[in-house]
């Protein structure tokens, strides 16, 4: 057995080698070495001071030989450390102190070595170094806002804020918006509540939530969720992909498109298709990234965690500097209708006029005529005239009042004018052709000569006052134009597809930005998932994550303002930036450049790409090692290093269904039901541990309680239904699925969780309730005490009594199974527990649904009396005494055995209980084997109350009855039979 020294040595700095006494980090006053280490350690280290006589105790504070090396004097520490280690420590007494002084070399560290894996994975890729040298285990370290605040920023913001949250606020208006991401935003805030003081009950290991709501609810719950979250996360990484691959193929490299549209009605085709090939290659990517190992994204954490931060600021910062200076993003419009970038945004056309040709000496010299400066009025309003007309750029110049279809006509002259009298050519542009290239009449021509085409500004900036037109919803169906809501125009009908406008993709409504933008407020379980990793979880894990859900809160819900106040809203509404040259809508507001928001958000994404697929394995194989799941099984297992790998797989196969869906929006309402689903069950685990007040349920997290947490799940549930109630149904459906399997093949698991504490509390009520009255004849029904014989071996004599019990139970009563042993309690204990089993295991094989009970007396006859006498508690006592005919008594070795008879009817008939007494049990048909024809004979002698009435009817509410006659036989009557269904 390994013994520990412990040693105390006063000395002073100047005795201590290498630091001379001028040495400004080091004081002269004295101080002690403290040192802990073990008898081998102490043994390796006594050759350093053999030249210290008189000393039992050897000193390790000698520097080491050779490199000028100390260890430390103040903190624990049995190797030698480097002197900018050793100054690093903050000269702390203790190593507790340090995070009372912080210095900010450590911050900088500890945000360069900054991981948001989930626990358990950081032990994988220390795993994963092969030929490493094996650590010691170290007590976690991580604070509340390494390990808890910067991990659940991360998995909040998201793709949703960088691409869709411009088209909520344009569609939904300022208010609205507001209202929605306030609901979302109460909905995680109550769910953070719950969870805090869930997790603050007990140390939440791998699997977070999941872990909480098995532990709270059951296994059958925990299951049924546990895997609800698990496809929400997984399809979290798919909608993380498809976002990265739309900022791929629209902002940053739209070249690289493999599926290219002939024609503007397969645009949306061709678009679906190049997200399924790029989303699945990414997909592939990522998944051998995570396969290969995760100290891969370990290594990128950090940086994905700054581009969000950038990405962020850049919008604030944009959005200052448009109330001084507004970017220049013009909108081209026709009318009130935005148009696509890309055309002249103009009518017709000014060309320069063609090159003079030589005069001809036959004809007669050409009559200069002075041509006045064309004056025309713009789309804005401006007058041009005298311009030059040869720059490198053609002036576009608007039309005329008088314009009309037919184009200008040529100069009738034949002879060419000289070059500084020649008027330049206006032709048609090509906008005009694209609405007006047909000879016959139609409403895009008809609207497009009556409105003028000009210019708008889409970002007017922050001073502008542009809120006032986007306070209010503009909600639109799929395929309508989107237009400016403060100018509407008249109904024009369905428009074409080839036309420049900018069509809503997409129908919109409350409910559906509800379920598109919720994705965005998950991911608050990131710190509960890494508890085990936390210096102080219990403190570490409420303040972290109320923090952080507070700050994206605050940042949701002030670029709901900002957004309103500088974009113009036919741009926000402009999902995927046609309006504004192809930008996406929220880089057009950031500052320096919209690259900025561009490369953010794409690095971000495919951060959050990996996180889910890093996370989402993890979890299935907790679900799996709690063998709650037999078909799971096999997904508990991995690599050698404990690695998920079959649960990886799983997880690219699914998440390559939502990339095949390829539509962001389509993907996010169904990882929005599976969120709100697990948030709704934590809710509900935390009301439930609340109201039952079991002696386990001590939380540090103090500040909940069970309204707030009957608030959270009311919101959830309304969440659920009002985003999609087909999803919210098939969402249910599915768990309700896994709930059933799990109670009926799941392993079985006594984890004290809330629905068994419920249930007794349900039945100390419905106790209770019963003891208030004497029953009613109407709600009377058969409650079974059978009595059963076991002979010298522990088998049950007479099994088919159990077999008749199970056929009475169409009423729906109580079974209590009972036997007696003969002999002393203190002796026999053993043997009561083993003839309990045997009668369960008979119970079961029968599919009797009751209760077992043994009885040690010293005779039978007592043991049976006492039974009769407590079985049964308040107003389930039973009401009916079954026992078998005994067998040849008469022959009977034992002369107390009729005796024992006779006393149990008499003990029967005193407790006012009606006896059955089966002869002939084992001739009784068994309940694999129905009766397809036969009577069941009644002999009504004495009037029993209709007893002898009511056991026929119960008898054929059995399958095995079902199809046998009754006949009823009246002494001094005659004997009738009724047919099937009569009696």
């Amino acid at each position: 057995m390994a013994s520990v020294r412990f040693t105390v040595t006063p000395t002073k700095a100047e005795d201590v080698p290498g630091l001379s006494d001028t040495s400004p980090d080091v004081s002269l006053r004295s101080s002690s070495r403290v040192h802990f280490g073990s008898r081998e350690s102490i043994s390796r280290s006594e050759p350093h001071s053999e030249g210290l006589p008189g000393t039992e105790t050897p000193d390790h504070c000698n520097s080491e030989q050779g490199d000028g090396k100390i260890s430390s004097v103040y903190i624990n520490n049995s190797h030698g450390m480097d002197d900018d280690d050793f100054y690093d420590r903050n000269l702390a007494l203790f190593e507790e102190e340090m995070d009372t002084r912080p210095k900010v070399s450590s911050l900088l560290s500890r945000l360069v070595n900054y991981t948001n894996l989930t626990q358990g994975a950081k032990e994988h890729e220390e795993a994963e170094s092969i030929g490493d040298k094996r650590k010691s285990g170290r007590s976690p370290q991580m604070g509340t806002f390494m390990g808890v605040y910067l991990p659940c920023l991360q998995n909040i913001f998201g793709v949703i804020l960088f691409l869709r949250l411009t088209w909520v606020v344009g569609c939904a208006g300022v208010l609205q918006a507001l209202c929605i991401i306030f609901i979302c935003c109460c909905c995680t805030l109550l769910t953070a509540i719950s969870m805090s003081a869930i997790a603050t009950n007990g140390v939440v290991p791998a699997g977070g939530s999941y872990f909480m709501i098995s532990r709270s609810l059951g296994p059958e719950f925990g299951g049924a969720v546990g895997l609800c979250f698990y496809l929400g996360t997984t399809f979290a990484g798919a909608m993380y992909i498809l976002g990265a691959i739309e900022i791929l193929l629209l902002y940053i490299a739209p070249g690289v498109a493999v599926f290219v549209a002939s024609s503007a009605d397969g645009e949306q085709a061709a678009m679906l298709n190049n997200m399924r090939v790029y989303g699945s290659i990414c997909l592939l990517l990522m998944a051998l990234l995570v396969f290969v190992g995760v100290k891969y994204v370990n290594k990128l954490a950090s940086v994905f965690l700054a581009c969000v931060v950038i990405s962020i600021l850049s919008i604030y910062t944009g959005a200052i500097v448009s109330a001084f200076s507004p970017p220049h993003f013009p909108v081209c419009m026709l009318g009130n209708r935005s148009l696509r970038s890309g055309h002249e945004c103009s009518k017709t056309v000014l060309l320069p006029p063609p090159p003079p040709t030589p005069p001809q000496p036959t004809l007669p010299p050409p009559t200069v005529t002075e041509t006045p400066p064309t004056t025309t009025t713009t789309a804005t309003g401006s007058v041009y005239g005298n311009q030059s007309l040869f720059e490198a750029d053609n002036v576009t110049l608007g039309p005329t009042p008088s314009l009309s279809p037919t184009p200008p006509a040529p100069p009738l002259s034949p002879s060419p004018t000289p070059l500084a009298t020649q008027a330049p050519v206006e032709v048609f542009s090509s906008l005009w052709q694209r609405f007006c290239n047909s000879s016959e009449a139609n409403s895009s021509c008809e609207y497009f000569l009556q409105n003028n085409v000009s210019y708008l500004e889409g970002i007017p900036g922050l001073a502008s006052g542009v809120i006032k037109e986007n306070l209010w919803s503009v909600y639109l169906s799929k395929g309508e134009v989107i237009e400016r809501g403060s100018l509407p125009s008249p109904d024009s009908g369905q428009q074409p597809n080839y036309l420049p406008y900018i069509f809503a993709d997409l129908t919109t409504s409350f409910t559906v930005l509800v379920g598109i933008f919720f994705p965005s407020v998950t991911g608050i379980m990131a710190g509960s998932n890494r508890s085990g990793d936390l210096k102080d979880a219990q403190r570490s894990i409420p303040i972290g994550t109320i923090l952080a859900i507070l700050t994206t809160s605050f940042v949701y819900l002030s670029c709901v303002v900002l957004f309103g106040s500088c974009v113009e809203g036919v741009v926000l509404r402009d999902k995927f930036g046609d309006s504004v040259s192809r930008n996406l809508v929220v880089g057009t507001l950031s500052w320096p450049s919209p690259w900025v928001i561009v490369i953010g958000s794409f690095f971000s994404t495919c951060g959050a790409g990996l996180q889910s697929l890093t996370g989402a394995p993890r979890l299935l194989q907790a679900i799996a090692k709690d063998n709650i799941i037999p078909f799971l099984r096999v997904f508990g297992h991995g690599k050698e290093n404990g690695e998920p790998t079959w649960a990886l797989l799983l997880t690219a196969v699914i998440a390559e269904l939502g990339i095949l869906i390829a539509s962001l929006d389509l993907v996010a309402p169904i990882l929005s039901m599976f969120f709100l689903m697990c948030y709704l069950f934590v809710n509900l685990a935390c009301a439930l541990q609340t109201l039952l007040r079991t002696p386990s349920w001590r939380p540090r997290f103090s500040y909940y309680h069970w309204t707030l947490s009957f608030l959270g799940m009311t919101i959830c549930l309304a969440l659920m239904f009002i985003s999609s109630w087909y999803y919210a149904i098939v969402a249910m459906a599915i768990a309700g699925i896994i709930y059933k399997y799990i109670e009926y093949h799941g392993a079985e698991k006594e984890w004290g969780d809330g629905i068994r504490g419920l249930s007794l509390s349900a039945a100390r009520f419905a106790l209770l309730r019963l003891e208030e009255g004497a029953p009613h004849t109407k709600n009377w029904r058969p409650q079974l005490l059978v009595l059963l014989k076991l002979d010298e071996d522990a088998h049950v004599k007479s099994p088919r009594l159990l077999t008749l019990a199970a056929q009475l139970k169409a009423g729906k009563g109580l079974t209590i199974v009972g036997t007696v042993l003969c002999g002393n309690f203190l002796h026999s204990y053993g043997e009561a527990l083993a003839a309990e089993q045997t009668l369960k295991h008979l119970m079961e094989k029968e599919r009797v649904k009751g209760f077992c009970q043994c009885i040690v007396a010293q005779k039978a006859r007592e043991g049976i009396s006492h039974m009769i006498q407590s079985s049964g508690l308040g107003g389930m006592k039973p009401n009916t005494v079954v026992m078998g005919w005994p067998q040849a008594w008469r022959q009977s070795e034992d002369p107390q055995a009729w005796k024992t008879f006779i006393n149990t009817v008499r003990v029967t008939t005193a407790a006012h209980l009606a006896l059955l007494v089966p002869k002939n049990i084992s001739l009784f048909p068994t309940s694999s084997e129905p009766c397809t024809d036969g009577t069941i004979d009644v002999w009504w002698i004495v009037h029993d109350g209709g007893m002898l009435m009511l056991l026929p009817f119960l008898l054929r509410q059995h399958k095995v009855c079902v199809c046998v006659c009754v006949c009823v036989c009246v002494c001094g009557s005659v004997c009738w039979s009724e047919g099937k269904g009569d009696v």
